[in-house]
């Protein structure tokens, strides 16, 4: 007896399969939607380890048929979601199980399903609702060769992905009916709309005085390092750390993909429009671990996966939980978090600029010129103990903002860089580095520090110092380098110089408490 292929099966009587993708982490796996009916009492099965949204499927799918002007056969009708050990969720597989069940029930004749995939949440009347994760899943069907066909409220979302053929239907019926030949759906490359106007940052010019803050935060956008800001109340943390972004280029298009696929996951839906942006997270110091790295019994992004190539911003550092902050050590080094539960494991991306802003003290006056501040010794170093060694050492940059003078903030605006100037500084420095290694500084080895950072006999002797007589740790020492090589970058210097070490041993304020 000979074996029939897949493409043989999925067009007999009675049996059908039909592609579709299951979104696990950013990432969509390919799904067979098999529909079988089969003679005896009336009965609706899902197996292939179905969530609650896909059991509920069964009766979104029958109303949605009847109410389409087709026949919902009074038969055992078993749907298989292959592979089998795969966990299922949402009700992206409304569509391909009504498809499948209208195929092998011939209702829909010469249907074409050759290299075609499809996703849709169907409501009761047959229209098809907006779904998340439809931009992993464009992605995927692009890099697999095969075509897509999505809900319309998805269209703009989908059309980013434009190296496959991807169309949009607001009812089942748009579906069948494209299936058969009877009418074409329309392509979701047409969709895509320019970006008319960038969006309103707040601009650096606005921040009056600190002159060295402004300087590390360009030297921190410019080689995407992570910085502490400690500082008295009022000092400018809050709104330097605002003006980030304003300062960092926009995404590239492979970001910004990367990027959208995490929102598309987390929340369902982005601005198509705003999509180059960096994101700017800003979570509260009071929420808890999975809301900051992310988990659930169906683990989704944290708040550090939704940073992903861009800030994430840390206000009241030593308010958060210490367990909490302790799970941003692996993050911070990796660029990426690990989820287990019980049911799958998932990573997401999580490369990200940390910025972080604390007080120097509980009552958070010390150091700031004045004899407000009555903590003890004691109560300092318990203070700055929610804040361990091993998180500070992966910080780059840890700046100590002193009170600003009220004459600064009464004198003109008009002499301010700008965060266009600023930009443009930080642009050219990137350039450079990516041109000499094809990554920024933050992200180099120890290899690439022997290779693209070098070091002269003085600059040798003068590190070999400091971390003596610091105490500093291998990661601090590497850091260190790291910052005078993007120090280096910014002045267009091909070596790095004694000055520049000393600039960036002067950022590690922290390491000499």
């Amino acid at each position: 007896m000979q074996i029939a292929d897949f493409e043989t099966i999925e067009n007999t009587k009675s049996l059908a399969m039909v592609r579709s993708r299951a979104v696990v982490g950013v990432d969509a796996v390919p799904v067979i939607v098999e529909v079988h009916l089969a003679n005896g009492l009336p009965a609706f099965s899902t197996v292939g380890m179905p969530e609650t949204a896909v059991k509920e499927s069964k009766d979104r799918v029958r109303g949605a048929i009847l109410n389409s002007g087709f026949e919902f056969p009074a038969k055992r009708i078993t749907v298989n979601l292959a592979p089998a050990d795969l966990p299922k969720s949402g009700g992206q597989f409304d569509l391909p199980i009504a498809i499948g069940i209208l195929l092998a029930s011939g209702q829909l004749l010469n249907a074409d399903l050759s290299g075609l995939e499809l996703v849709g949440e169907l409501a009761l009347n047959g229209q098809l609702r907006k779904i998340s994760g439809v931009l992993p899943t464009a992605l995927a069907c692009a890099k697999a060769n095969t075509q897509l066909i999505v809900p319309s409220a998805n269209a703009h979302e989908a059309s980013l992905a434009q190296d496959t053929e991807i169309r949009h239907g607001a009812h089942l019926l748009e579906v069948c009916q494209h299936l058969v030949g009877q009418a074409s759906m329309p392509l979701c490359d047409t969709l895509i709309q320019p970006l008319t106007e960038a969006p309103k940052l707040a601009d650096l010019a606005d921040v009056k005085g600190q002159a060295q803050a402004k300087r590390a935060l360009e030297v921190a956008a410019s080689g995407g390092h992570s910085l502490i800001l400690v500082g008295p109340p009022g000092t400018g943390k809050s709104m330097l750390a605002s003006r980030l972004p304003s300062i960092l280029p926009e995404l590239d298009q492979a970001e910004a993909l990367a990027t959208a696929a995490i929102q598309s996951v987390a929340y369902g839906e982005f601005d198509v429009g705003a999509w180059k942006q960096r994101p700017f997270r800003s979570p509260h110091h009071s929420s808890s671990s999975a809301a900051l790295v992310g988990g659930g019994s169906i683990p989704k992004p944290g708040e550090i996966s939704k940073a992903h190539n861009g800030i994430l911003f840390l206000d009241e550092l030593t308010e958060f939980s210490r367990a909490t902050l302790e799970q941003l050590r692996e993050p911070i080094e990796s660029g990426q978090v690990n989820i287990a539960r019980a049911s799958m494991a998932v990573s997401y991306p999580a490369n990200f600029m940390l910025v972080a802003a604390c007080n120097p003290c509980p009552c958070g006056y010390l150091g700031d010129g004045t004899d407000r501040c009555q903590c003890s010794a004691t109560q300092i170093e318990r203070y700055r103990g929610k804040l361990s060694g091993p998180l500070i050492d992966r910080i780059d940059l840890h700046v100590h903002l002193p009170r600003v003078d009220i004459k600064v903030l009464q004198a003109s605006q008009t002499n301010q860089e700008t965060s266009h100037t600023v930009q443009q500084r930080v642009r050219a420095s990137r350039q450079r580095q990516l041109s000499r290694q094809g990554k920024l500084n933050h992200q180099l080895g120890s290899k690439d520090l022997e290779q693209f950072c070098p070091l002269d006999q003085a600059s040798l002797e003068f590190i070999e110092m400091v971390c003596e007589r610091l105490r500093l740790s291998a990661r601090a020492y590497h850091r260190i380098i790291k910052l005078a090589r993007t120090i280096a970058d910014m002045a267009n210097e091909p070596a790095i110089l004694q000055t520049h070490l000393s600039e960036a041993v002067n950022y590690r304020v922290l390491d000499r408490r």
